[in-house]
């Protein structure tokens, strides 16, 4: 069984439990096996429709929620957390709160990447990689400490503010570095994989 999950970026396959990934401009339909997927990128969507052997399981998933809009990758993201905050961490970070089964809402921020390609717009000066060792309990003494520190730490307050006591979970490409900020965190990268394969025995999806 193969699984998609494919983004505005890069479509990211799951076979056999092992993750790869490759570009959107790079991603094709042609598979002689059966693929389930998610799709986000409204470019595709006519494609997809048409492709042999793709599954769409958008249709198949359900949340209790009353939030309009929500996108098929963060149904899928808070579909097997009951408690807790889902922070999937990619092009944008998305935050859902799940409370007892229900969704209570969420919010989108923009991701680590894009906030990198903004800054380098401004200034050449400013065109520079993020410090990932970065330590956000100290004012940053030159440019490049300054730039990652001026995009990591508003995340890890506005995330710090909603989750308190609660659970976080975080998944996606930049997950495992921003779950490194917070204690009672679970960093999960098969997390919308492991909802897509639950869906689909649970609804017997063929």
């Amino acid at each position: 069984m193969i699984l998609c999950d494919i983004g505005n970026t890069n479509a990211t396959f799951c076979i056999d439990g092992k993750i790869s990934r490759v570009s959107i401009d790079k991603f094709n339909t042609k598979s002689s096996e059966q693929v389930y997927f998610i799709n986000v990128n409204e470019n595709l969507k006519h494609k997809l429709a048409n492709a042999k052997n793709f599954t769409d399981l958008e249709p198949f998933f359900t949340l209790d929620t009353v939030y309009e809009g929500l996108g098929v990758d963060r149904i899928a993201a808070c579909y097997g957390i009951n408690d807790g905050v889902i922070v999937d961490a990619g092009s944008a970070i998305t935050v859902d709160i799940m409370s007892n089964g229900m969704h209570l809402g969420g919010y989108i921020l923009p991701g680590i990447a894009a906030q990198l390609k903004l800054y380098a717009q401004i200034s050449p000066r400013l065109n520079i990689a993020l410090n990932s060792q970065i330590k956000l309990n100290e004012l940053p003494q030159k440019t490049r400490d300054a730039v990652s520190y001026g995009i990591i730490k508003p995340i890890v307050c506005v995330l710090s503010n909603i989750v308190k006591s609660k659970n976080i979970y975080f998944t996606g490409g930049d997950g495992e570095f921003l779950s490194k900020f917070f204690d009672n965190c679970v960093y999960d990268k098969m997390l919308i994989f492991r909802s897509m394969q639950r869906l689909i025995t649970n609804k017997g999806i063929k």
